[in-house]
């Protein structure tokens, strides 16, 4: 591909945003909220200087945010460099017209454990103080907070929605 040619393929979902049929804002994120909902599994996506990490997770989605708790990895190497992170949940069809996901942009910071708030995670996943002294290995929490969100659900079309919409939480 030209320059030119991975700048116009960089553009496509951005100048298809100007003119597509948006769902209410509020309805959007009732829509996202139950997805993330009735699932638990995310692919993370890290990346630091020559290092990119695509790590497959178990996650709680609580308050707006996804809440990780991991043993290590090489993920927390780019952390340190990179609080930027994106990730993904999806419905595993295959059948067309079927498709339904979310991606976030956004940014992981990892939660002090002796924190309050790494406390009400662990016992929401149910680890409490005693299974969390048995394990052999510490575990970290990861929280990410969403700056953007991307859902597309192919049955939006089927409400003459755009099957992809967005939500900007910075605006």
């Amino acid at each position: 591909m030209t320059p030119d040619e991975f700048d116009e393929a960089a553009r496509y979902w951005t100048e298809k945003e100007a003119t597509s049929a948006r769902m209410p804002k509020e309805e959007l994120r009732q829509a996202i909220d139950a997805f993330l909902g009735t699932r638990g599994v995310c692919a993370l996506a890290t990346a630091s200087s020559d290092l990119v990490r695509c790590t497959p997770l178990e996650y709680a989605y609580r308050d707006g945010r996804f809440w990780i708790f991991s043993e290590g990895g090489l993920k927390f190497h780019a952390l340190k460099a990179n609080s930027h992170v994106s990730l993904a949940v999806f419905n595993p069809s295959y059948e067309f017209g079927k498709l339904e996901s979310v991606q976030v942009t956004g940014t992981a910071e990892i939660v002090d454990p002796t924190s309050e708030e790494y406390t009400r995670a662990a016992e929401a996943r149910g680890l409490t103080g005693a299974v969390l002294e048995r394990m052999r290995t510490r575990l970290h929490l990861i929280e990410v907070a969403p700056t953007r969100i991307d859902y597309l659900c192919s049955a939006l079309k089927k409400r003459e929605f755009d099957a992809r919409q967005w939500l900007d939480l910075g605006e």
